[in-house]
């Protein structure tokens, strides 16, 4: 793919406009992966290895190796795809999101159709230093219209099985033979008889089945996923029927805070088993959904006594993406019961907290009133405190006069005083409480 690198339009219509930083790119997105033309005879040895998202770049620089080493055009730094004839091979590389393939191309003649594969004609050392993990591997051998019909007993024969999946494609232009088995070498065996093809519609063809063939693989890494959830999904289910049966029976405040520890950790489960398989099931589904689509575009007719490749991925393939979807399905329903069931616990909780809150509040008001009585009655004892503490110096004060020959009486001048030093003393009081409340509304 070229890169993404803005640029301006040299067309004489289109002088001096801006493209798109992606419209180049996007354009030969469509062309992208092209069919190569096969004209047969021709086999070819294909591989398709799993190495993750992060690996394109590693893969890349391994073909560019190969290809240096028989001197042919190493593909692109940005480059998704690449087909080059390497001599007595031609190879064909395509990178997917989280795979490679590798497919090996020689033209000729043979007798035995799997016998001395092309793959024999690349070099071991690189091909042990293929990048990730082998998921597909296949040879499939291309028959001229020229070859003699195979009867079905030699077919059983070059399958080892009579379990073989048959149909005729293209509008009876070709043959297609696969019993979607490993032989001991690892790789399955696909055998296409032309009748009526074009290279291009040859090369279509061939592409097609292999492309059936990874991306029904690809979606089957899903399967094990699926096995493993499904009891996992079952304790998660027999767990909610306990707690929603202990709901119920709930007595305090401890065991509702128990309870929620207990779903807390249910619903850290069901993310966790989420997140390590969501990726893998919704890719599950765009594989499962290329496979159809490829089927389809066979264009298949029966072959008396086989069955078609629809047929047989209804029977294999079919029941296994059922199985990864009704775990899928499965694990979404759990979280959401693992969330309703937190929700209404958490709503109990809160009405009960809610609940103790006003408790609290009602024996703050109670006591915030009683402190309130308690106050008036310290600042009444106090008023009397000090108005009795004042009367006893006007008292000494008047004695002190009366002494100094003034003819006054100091019990009347104490007793007069009475009134007025009660007065003064609980407008004091008044007014300091006053200005305390004052200065703590302000603080507020």
């Amino acid at each position: 793919m070229a890169a993404f690198d803005a640029g301006k339009s040299e067309s004489a219509g289109g002088k001096g406009m801006a493209d798109h930083p992606w419209r180049r790119a996007l354009t030969e997105e469509l062309h992208a992966r092209p069919y190569g033309a096969l004209t047969a005879p021709v086999r070819a040895s294909h591989l398709a290895m799993v190495s993750g998202e992060e690996t394109a770049a590693h893969d890349r620089a391994h073909v560019a190796a190969l290809c240096e080493r028989y001197g042919a055009a190493a593909p692109g730094a940005d480059a998704w795809h690449i087909s080059v004839d390497l001599g007595r091979f031609r190879l064909k590389w395509e990178r997917h999101a989280e795979f490679s393939t590798y497919t090996f191309f020689e033209p000729g003649p043979f007798a035995d159709p799997f016998a001395d594969p092309p793959i024999g004609r690349v070099p071991a050392d690189w091909l042990g230093q293929l990048g990730g993990e082998r998921l597909v591997a296949v040879h499939v051998a291309l028959e001229p219209a020229t070859a003699p019909p195979r009867p079905l007993e030699e077919l059983y024969r070059l399958f080892d099985t009579d379990n073989v999946a048959a149909s005729l494609l293209l509008a009876n232009a070709a043959e297609a033979f696969s019993d979607f088995h490993l032989r001991e070498d690892g790789f399955g065996r696909i055998l296409v008889r032309d009748r009526t093809l074009r290279p291009l519609q040859a090369g279509r063809l061939v592409q097609r089945l292999l492309e059936i063939e990874t991306y029904r693989m690809m979606a089957l890494l899903a399967l094990p996923h699926a096995r493993e959830v499904a009891p996992q999904v079952t304790a998660i289910d027999r767990a909610l029927a306990e707690i929603a049966t202990t709901m119920g029976r709930l007595e305090n405040f401890d065991d509702e805070k128990s309870l929620l520890t207990r779903l807390t950790e249910l619903s850290t489960g069901v993310e966790r088993i989420s997140a390590s398989t969501s990726y893998r099931f919704g890719a599950a589904r765009a594989y499962y959904a290329l496979v159809v689509r490829r089927i389809e575009e066979l264009r298949e007719s029966r072959i008396e006594g086989l069955q078609t490749f629809e047929e047989f991925m209804d029977r294999r393939l079919a029941p296994a993406m059922r199985t990864c979807e009704s775990a899928s399905a499965r694990l979404d329903k759990a979280a959401e019961r693992v969330s309703r069931a937190a929700s209404l616990l958490t709503t109990r909780v809160d009405l009960e907290l809610e609940g103790q809150n006003q408790q609290l509040l009602q024996s703050m008001n109670r006591r915030a009133r009683l402190q309130l009585r308690l106050q008036q009655a310290v600042e009444g004892l106090s008023i009397t405190a000090i108005s009795y503490y004042l009367m006893g110096l006007v008292g000494y004060v008047a004695k002190a006069v009366e002494h100094l020959g003034v003819p006054i009486d100091p019990d009347i001048v104490q007793g007069i005083s009475i009134v007025p030093i009660v007065v003064l003393v609980g407008l004091g009081v008044r007014q300091v409480r006053r200005t305390i409340e004052k200065a703590d509304a302000a603080g507020r």
